[in-house]
């Protein structure tokens, strides 16, 4: 059974990053968009994100409750050891949550809209900012268990170039999942172009920040070239998400936003199976050269037992009501035999 769980615990955080990442992506895309046309923007990427702000953040509390429930101590090093990065990704998705309905639902439209768009943005670049440093950090080596004063402990463990790179990443992922997500959302013509234009450009942001990462991992010492190019799997990996890259490049101007959209999926799914497989089961690595795997620092078997099959019971209801959320809101209203 504890396969069942690893396989719910890297899903959720693969949707997370997917559906969590398009969402906070809005709030970047607004970011690099003129005051002119961010009304326009506005509204399209609330039609795009719509049934994935309903459900993003149940992925990452699927996940938490994995760590949490089937690999305690895991859950208590990355908790201890991260949790500067962690109270700030937290404290970006209450603010960004917070923001966007106020902004959108507030009774009364007056200066604070002022307040709540800066905020909105802002959270959006930050949240997912510091979820690529967690990541990076609970596998870069620098999580030391025996240090002996504060800055080793909980600062150098994720301030360094490694997972700073890899955060400025994972914002750029973002920013490219939202707009393939928004080209769906447009109409053939001038504001599908933009939108093209746009995703076209975050594709170079996103290939640029990916060789930051590399750069870095070279310059900390982490064998990121090897955990990718070390095995075959990650070799097949990375050259498919390359070749559905090109497929992509010739796609955008077609007017298949489902195609583009599970392109883009796909990719993202690609690049972190090539990162994350060759060192399974090990989840966290240490300075000392240890690591905690998820087969060796499981819970106790009745506990794993258990947690498999709630999450397996779990998802017969929550599945169908997730794609039939998603369902509804890509359904456009039909004015012409209901104008009132």
């Amino acid at each position: 059974m504890i396969y069942v769980v690893i396989v719910f615990l890297w899903t959720s955080i693969l949707l997370y990053i997917l559906l969590g990442g398009a969402d906070f992506g809005a709030g970047i895309i607004e970011l690099f968009t003129s005051k002119v046309n961010r009304p326009k923007t506005r509204k399209t990427m609330y039609n795009a994100i719509g049934p994935i702000w309903e459900a993003n953040h149940m992925w990452l509390i699927i996940a938490i409750v994995i760590l949490f429930v089937g690999f305690p101590k895991i859950y208590t090093t990355i908790s201890i050891y991260l949790h500067i990065p962690l109270v700030c990704m937290l404290l970006g998705i209450i603010a960004r949550g917070t923001a966007f309905v106020f902004r959108n639902y507030d009774a009364v439209k007056d200066d604070m809209q002022k307040v709540y768009t800066p905020i909105f943005i802002y959270s959006s670049l930050i949240t997912p900012f510091f979820l690529g440093i967690i990541a990076a950090s609970s596998v870069s080596g620098r999580i030391d268990l025996q240090s002996a004063d504060f800055l080793s402990a909980y600062v150098y463990s994720w301030f360094n170039w490694f997972s700073i790179s890899v955060g400025v990443f994972t914002v750029s992922i973002c920013g490219f999942l939202a707009t393939i997500f928004i080209i769906g959302q447009t109409e053939p013509g001038g504001d599908r172009q933009h939108f093209i234009r746009k995703a076209k450009r975050t594709i170079f942001v996103v290939m640029f920040s990916g060789a930051l990462v590399f750069w870095a991992a070279y310059v900390d010492h982490v064998p990121l070239l090897y955990w990718i190019f070390g095995g075959l799997p990650g070799i097949i990996a990375i050259f498919s998400a390359i070749i559905s890259l090109v497929i992509m490049f010739y796609m955008l101007n077609k007017d298949k936003p489902i195609l583009l959209r599970l392109l883009a999926g796909f990719q993202v799914t690609m690049i972190l199976f090539a990162a994350t497989y060759i060192h399974f089961p090990a989840i966290v690595l240490l300075s000392n050269g240890e690591n905690l795997s998820l087969l060796t620092h499981q819970g106790q078997a009745r506990t794993i037992s258990s947690l498999a099959y709630a999450l397996l019971i779990g998802s017969i209801f929550i599945l169908p009501a997730l794609f039939y959320l998603i369902y509804i809101f890509q359904q456009k209203p039909n004015f012409k035999n209901n104008p009132d």
